[in-house]
């Protein structure tokens, strides 16, 4: 199969990733029939984990990994999970891609990697503190679309 990654993809990638501060986990679910862009999804996550060490790639079906995937509140795929890992503990950090992350999504993906590893949000001080105020759960989602 053809690489998705260039050389020169791969070395940009591969700077940006000097960034990473910790190693991060991530979990890609897919299903094994009828699945549009699993495959690909797949494969760039594999090349991308192939890019750094730190990056630790498991690989999951929705169907016969239902436990895993009920962890992850995912329920459509394809889905990439980013999680943060200290040894061997896994720490769901919520944050979820539905669908393959192509164009503009793909920066996204590589810079929420990053911040995944920094354990941070990047948020300001009064944004941290105002959602400390949240008294209920908070289900935030982002749509986009290639246009």
């Amino acid at each position: 199969m053809e690489q998705l990654l260039n050389e020169q993809v791969a070395g940009q990638i591969k700077q940006a990733f000097a960034e990473l501060a910790n190693p991060v986990q991530l979990l890609f679910f897919g299903l094994k029939e009828s699945c549009d862009y699993c495959g690909e999804t797949q494969q760039m996550l594999t090349e991308l984990s192939a890019l750094d060490s730190r990056l630790h790639l498991s690989i999951h079906d929705l169907k016969e990994d239902a436990a895993v995937a009920t962890q992850y509140r995912v329920d459509k795929v394809p889905a990439i999970v980013l999680a943060s890992k200290n040894g061997d503990q896994v720490i769901d950090l919520g944050v979820q891609f539905s669908g393959i992350p192509a164009g503009y999504e793909f920066s996204t993906l590589i810079n929420d990697i990053i911040l995944a590893s920094k354990q941070t949000t990047g948020l300001g001080a009064a944004t941290r503190e105002f959602l400390q105020t949240l008294t209920k759960p908070l289900h935030l989602q982002v749509f986009v679309t290639p246009t």
